[in-house]
């Protein structure tokens, strides 16, 4: 697969099913890094997490954004604005909640590709920044996040109670 192969474009419904399995895969990993701090996965996770994207499509704020070869879905990226928040310390910001790209896609531009897109799309929207999140084992992620501009800000710390 070649960068020239790859199409972005805004998920529709149709692809509900696909980002859903993807989310799900996001969802598995997130738990096999941290079971204490990330959801256990459970049945029904691919319909969960296709229903929660679905709620997204027609947000004005969210984007969801897909990523195409050969006419099948190979990654997804779920953005958003979000509002000045007090207990996050920050004033109104883009986010990039979510990037997911197939094993078999990986290494070819993909998430660069979606990253870059979200970046867009919240900077047309007036964000001044963008934030992420990444689990702290995922090496690969944050290198690809770093390499395209973000930086650390905050390290986040959990206690089992």
């Amino acid at each position: 697969m070649r960068d020239a192969d790859i199409q972005l474009r805004p998920a529709t419904r149709a692809d509900l099913p696909a980002v859903g399995r993807m989310g799900a895969q996001l969802l598995r990993a997130h738990h096999g890094f941290d079971s204490c701090r990330f959801m256990a996965p459970r049945e029904g996770a691919e319909e969960g997490y296709a229903w929660f994207l679905g709620t997204q499509l027609e947000e004005p704020n969210s984007v969801v954004l897909v990523a195409e070869s050969g006419g099948r879905v190979v990654g997804y990226a779920y953005a958003a604005m979000e509002p000045l928040s007090w207990k996050e310390l920050r004033d109104a910001a883009g986010f990039i909640h979510d990037v997911y790209v197939d094993e078999a896609a990986r290494e070819a531009g993909v998430a660069s590709a979606l990253v870059e897109a979200c970046v867009r799309w919240l900077s047309d929207r007036g964000a001044p920044r963008v934030l992420l999140w990444t689990a702290v084992p995922n090496d690969t992620a944050r290198r690809l996040f770093e390499r395209l501009g973000f930086r650390h800000t905050m390290l986040e710390m959990t206690r089992e109670c």
